[in-house]
C-alpha cells in the first residue's frame, strides 16, 4: 500500500455501468492505493444511444452520475464526472449515418449544452470535447473544431475544465488559446492521453514510465491517467484500473516526490478546484 497521506489520482479513465467490470474496476484501484477518479463517461453509442437531439445523451450523463456515486462509496477519496460528447461520435453520424458535417456539428454542440447543464448545477467537475485524432475531410475537421470552440465557451462560462481527446501532438499552444479566447485559464485546458511534454495545455499524461520520468522531469503541472475504457471486447484497455497506484508508487520509489505531490494534489486543485487531500478519508 502507498502511504496514508498520498492521494492518488486517475484523472481519465472510462467505467461501465451495466457491461463490464465497473465498481469491480474501482475496487482493483482502490486495493493498490487509489483514492480519487476523474470518471469520464462513455462514448454514447457504447451506451445504446444513437443521438438525434442534444436531450438523448442525458441518458449518457446520468448513468455515468450514478456509477460515480457508487465508485465514491468504495474509494477513501471519491470520484467526480467528466462529462462530454466524444469527438469521434462526428465519424459516426457523417460517415454512417448520412449527417452533413454541419448537421453533427450542431447536435454535437447540443451534447455539450447538456453536459454544461450538470457542470453548472454542481453534478460533474468538468467537460469532455476534443477532435478526432485521424484523417478527417476538412469539412469535418472544421465542424470538430467548431465543436471543441463551443466547450471552452462553456468551460469560460462555468468556470471549468475541459479534457481534450485529440491527435498526438507535443505543441498545441493555439488550441490552449483559443480555451483563453473563451474566457478560460489555460491550464484549464487539458489534453488527456499526453505524453511527457506539451506546450499549451495541462498534459493529462499516459501512465507509462517513459512519459512519466519526462514529465517529472520537466518540472511542469502534469496530471496522471489510465484511459482505461471498460470493454468487455477489450479487457484491460488501454491501462488497466491498477496502474496509476503501481506507477504512483515507482515515481516515489525513484525519487520523484515533488513530481507526485504535482500531479496528486497541485494540479488537481489548480485545474479543477478539487482539494484531493481534505478529501482523503485514508486511516494511517
Amino acid at each position: 500500500m502507498l502511504d496514508a497521506e498520498t492521494p492518488v489520482l486517475d484523472n481519465h479513465l472510462h467505467l461501465d455501468p451495466d457491461n463490464h467490470r465497473g465498481i469491480d474496476a474501482v475496487r482493483d484501484f482502490a486495493r493498490l492505493g487509489g483514492t480519487h477518479l476523474l470518471v469520464v463517461n462513455k462514448p454514447s453509442w457504447h451506451l445504446g444511444v444513437e443521438a438525434e437531439a442534444g436531450e438523448d445523451f442525458r441518458y449518457v450523463f446520468e448513468r455515468t452520475i450514478e456509477i460515480v456515486e457508487e465508485a465514491s462509496e468504495v474509494l477513501e477519496g471519491r470520484a467526480w464526472p467528466v462529462l462530454g460528447v466524444h469527438p469521434g461520435l462526428i465519424s459516426r453520424l457523417v460517415d454512417d449515418r448520412g449527417f452533413e458535417p454541419a448537421e453533427a456539428r450542431d447536435l454535437m454542440q447540443a451534447g455539450l449544452d447538456v453536459a454544461a447543464e450538470y457542470v453548472a448545477d454542481g453534478e460533474a467537475l468538468a467537460l469532455k470535447s476534443g477532435r478526432p485524432h485521424y484523417d478527417v475531410s476538412d469539412a469535418v475537421w472544421e465542424a470538430s473544431n467548431d465543436v471543441m470552440r463551443h466547450a471552452f465557451e462553456h468551460g469560460g462560462d462555468l468556470d471549468c475544465a475541459v479534457q481534450l481527446h485529440t491527435e498526438a501532438s507535443e505543441e498545441m499552444t493555439t488550441v490552449a488559446e483559443w480555451g483563453e479566447d473563451a474566457g478560460m485559464e489555460r491550464h484549464q485546458v487539458v489534453k488527456h492521453y499526453a505524453a511527457g511534454r506539451l506546450e499549451g495545455p495541462t498534459p493529462s499524461v499516459m501512465s507509462e514510465k517513459d512519459r512519466l520520468e519526462r514529465a517529472a522531469e520537466r518540472g511542469e503541472p502534469f496530471l496522471m491517467e489510465t484511459d482505461y475504457v471498460d470493454d468487455p471486447d477489450r479487457p484491460g484497455a488501454v491501462l488497466g484500473p491498477k496502474t496509476v497506484p503501481r506507477r504512483v508508487r515507482w515515481l516515489l520509489e525513484e525519487g520523484y516526490d515533488e513530481a507526485v505531490r504535482t500531479a496528486h494534489v497541485e494540479t488537481p486543485d489548480l485545474v479543477y478546484g478539487i482539494d484531493t487531500e481534505a478529501t482523503l478519508e485514508r486511516e494511517a
